[in-house]
């Protein structure tokens, strides 16, 4: 089986769905990641492409491609269609999840609609939430209760952007656990990611 992860930026893929990632790497899943963004406006490129290599190989990430889109001008056309299912050829997924549609940062919106097109004949396709996502009641829930503390050590390897959440004395460690553990109350476990379905093909 093989999981294609796409996200705007560097971390957008380990906070929505690093748990869920971790979980498929070790039932030995193919796992692959595509980042459009250097994620330049958040800090140093090097530095956060960097963090992003590392975290990849700390999930066990088959491989990372990288969109080269400059950070907050991911645009709303073709070209990112074509090179989103450039990679699907490639890697010819399984699974493709990708952050919500419905969210306040305008990469995160221009590479939902894209994808929308890109993953239309993929069989099944999940929506994944980030702190700026909006209006997103999850219908899909995965267990990470046994990788939570492997998530946060996940998260902690973007270290430039542990404390950038724009809320005084608030780190995304601690965001990222209390979304865990809301999201795992309403699946019925301690800890969860939740995720938006747009397609599910059930094998019975």
């Amino acid at each position: 089986m093989s999981i294609l992860a796409i996200g705007a930026h560097p971390d957008d893929i380990e906070i929505g769905c690093g748990g869920s990632l971790m979980r498929y790497a070790q039932k030995g899943e193919k796992v692959y990641m595509f980042v459009l963004t250097r994620g330049e406006i958040g800090g140093k490129p090097e530095l956060r492409e960097c963090e992003q290599e590392k975290a990849a190989r700390y999930m066990k990430v088959k491989k990372i491609f990288w969109g080269g889109y400059k950070d907050t001008e991911i645009p709303r056309d073709r070209s990112v269609i074509n090179r989103i299912e450039s990679v699907i050829k490639e890697v010819k997924p399984d699974t493709v999840l990708f952050n919500y549609l419905s969210d306040i940062h305008q990469d995160h919106r221009a590479l939902a609609h894209a994808a929308l097109s890109a993953t239309r004949y993929i069989r099944e396709v999940l929506f994944y939430e980030v702190p700026t996502t909006q209006n997103f009641e999850p219908d899909v829930f995965v267990d990470i209760s046994k990788v939570m503390e492997k998530k946060l050590q996940l998260l902690r390897i973007h270290c430039s952007q542990v404390h950038r959440t724009r809320i005084e004395n608030l780190s995304i460690l601690e965001s990222a656990k209390s979304c865990a553990i809301f999201r795992g109350f309403q699946g019925r476990v301690k800890y969860a990611e939740g995720f938006k379905a747009l397609r599910i093909l059930k094998e019975i």
